[in-house]
């Protein structure tokens, strides 16, 4: 048999096993009931490991997102602004060590325990020490005043402090363990854990004991399928929503429409920023790397590239151009940007730098080396590996070779310090996505992935921790947009453009004909945000 054919088959047959299993699960299911909805995560937003727990990553850490079976002290409204959902309001001091939140006196847990101020400082003193991506360790105590007011004491003053009293779910003190919380966990959010089967779904259903607007939908499927085999949940009609696989964008099914969200899902290259000296990881990889340490490397890549086309190409359109990595947040800064999509002046970077293409190869020369270096990309990501074919595609013309090497994330944050990395960032946390990607690293740990090329600026160094300290929202969000470019420096492309940020890929959704599902959230990732205002117009699901 054609090897071709067999594999094919093969793969068929992997498809319709997942179609059948699914089935098979939804079959339990009241399917005619229009308050049921079938939705699907995947990706970085998928299936948690350790459970829903907020304090192991559920809702917070890589990706920010509503966690539903817990409430949080803050919310966003419509226009992204910070408001209250289980706080009623919060103060800071002057010199911004104390934050005192007040909250709501009528809040239960879904085990009918009342919330308290107690169960506040308890989770957020349980953050400090959990094993997840939070970075806690500039809260020294959290302390209940009373059973409705609770202290956060901070180390030093921290303005972005607010975004985890946004995002960080509350769970109750008593009975807590955080070996079997996630799998069983309590919370005040409109939801509550049903069932959970690993590696296949989670069902929720309506928490009674919720304070706030109660959902249209009493039960909530949540299904953790591989992007492979996600498309096959809508042209089976098994599902209500369903993430859009890369490979489907371009694809329609009758009963569905493909909406898109705008996301600060921001993709691109980290750049290596320093020269190979012989310096090592704890590990003993190597950092820097003698081409892109380069600033003209750097700079000709961020100008001669067509963004636009790229993002036509690779995303179906369905995205925008991204130059900064914060271009969608509040604390973004246009002068950073530069316009791209001009070779020539590429060229001329690289020419007035002295990398030229002796021999007729292609490829630039400078000091004996080559315009060369290697694209490290997760395999597994169709929609990275795409889009490292198409920057390498646009790079040879300037005459800079990308070699491109599709491998596991292990294999990539060994090789971060060194070569390029195709990363991205969704949070819309500045402590996250300027401070820890952009503040100077001294040690080079293979398991701390933010800023991978080792950008170090002690100019910018200086502003990120200014804005860190200052105690006005304002300010703090003016000096993370002054340190992506300061005139002559910055983390921008118009600055050092220590990265080759190219996109924000929007997050697509199938969404079955009849389901509304309200205002656009303002982070595209976060779609199940507004879940209490979503509705079935139609009467059968």
């Amino acid at each position: 048999m054609n090897k071709k054919i067999k594999y094919g088959l093969l793969a068929c047959v992997v498809i319709v096993i997942a179609i059948v299993a699914i089935s098979s699960i939804l079959g339990s299911a009241e399917k005619n009931d229009p308050t049921h909805l079938v939705v699907t995560m995947m990706g970085h937003a998928g299936e948690p490991e350790t459970g829903f727990n907020p304090l192991t990553g559920w809702g917070c850490g890589h990706l920010n997102f509503n966690p539903l079976i817990q409430s949080t002290l803050l919310t966003s409204d419509e226009n992204g602004d910070f408001v209250g959902d289980l706080a009623t309001n919060y103060t800071t001091s002057s010199d911004g060590l104390i934050w005192t939140v007040n909250i709501r006196d009528d809040v239960k847990f879904s085990n009918n325990a009342s919330l308290k101020a107690s169960d506040v400082a308890f989770t957020f003193n349980e953050a400090r020490q959990s094993n997840s991506q939070l970075d806690m360790s500039n809260l020294e105590e959290a302390k209940a005043l009373n059973d409705t007011t609770v202290e956060f004491k901070l180390k030093k003053a921290q303005s972005s402090f607010v975004y985890d009293l946004r995002y960080i779910g509350i769970v109750p003190e008593e009975g807590y363990n955080n070996e079997t919380y996630g799998a069983n966990p309590i919370g005040s959010g409109p939801y509550k854990l049903k069932q959970w089967d690993k590696g296949q779904q989670a069902i929720l259903e309506v928490n009674d004991n919720y304070y706030g607007k109660k959902p249209y939908f009493t039960q909530l499927t949540i299904l953790f399928p591989e992007e492979d085999t996600a498309f096959e949940l809508v042209k089976s009609h098994q599902a209500d929503v369903v993430q859009a696989p890369f490979t489907s964008l371009n694809q329609t099914v009758d009963g569905y429409e493909l909406i898109n969200y705008t996301s600060p899902r921001a993709q691109g290259l980290s750049l290596p920023y320093l020269n190979n000296t012989g310096l090592t990881t704890d590990n003993g990889h190597a950092v820097g790397n003698n081409v892109t340490a380069d600033k003209a490397i750097r700079e000709a890549l961020n100008i001669g590239i067509d963004r636009t086309s790229i993002i036509n190409s690779v995303y179906k359109g369905y995205g925008k151009a991204e130059y900064s990595g914060v271009d969608s947040q509040v604390y973004a800064n246009n002068d950073s940007k530069v316009t791209d999509n001009n070779p020539q002046e590429a060229k001329n970077i690289l020419e007035q730098a002295g990398w030229v293409d002796t021999n007729g190869d292609g490829i630039r020369e400078k000091d004996g080396k080559n315009a060369s270096f290697k694209l490290y990309y997760s395999s597994k990501d169709q929609s990275r590996q795409s889009l490292a074919t198409v920057i390498s595609e646009q790079a040879k013309p300037l005459g800079i070779n990308i070699e491109l090497v599709g491998t596991d994330w292990d294999t990539i944050y060994q090789n971060m310090y060194s070569e390029a990395a195709l990363m991205q960032q969704s949070s819309d946390n500045p402590y996250r996505t300027v401070y820890q990607q952009y503040h100077s690293k001294e040690n080079f740990t293979e398991d701390d992935y933010m800023n991978p090329n080792a950008y170090n600026s002690s100019e910018v160094d200086a502003i990120l921790e200014e804005a860190l300290s200052s105690t006005n929202q304002n300010e703090s969000n003016n000096l993370w947009a002054k340190a992506a470019y300061t005139g002559n420096g910055g983390f921008g492309p118009k600055g050092d453009a220590p990265w080759l940020w190219v996109a924000d890929y929007n997050y697509c959704y199938f969404v079955k004909d009849g389901i509304n599902m309200g205002k656009e959230p303002m982070m595209g990732q976060d779609y199940l945000a507004n879940i209490c205002d979503w509705t079935r117009e139609n009467t059968t699901a």
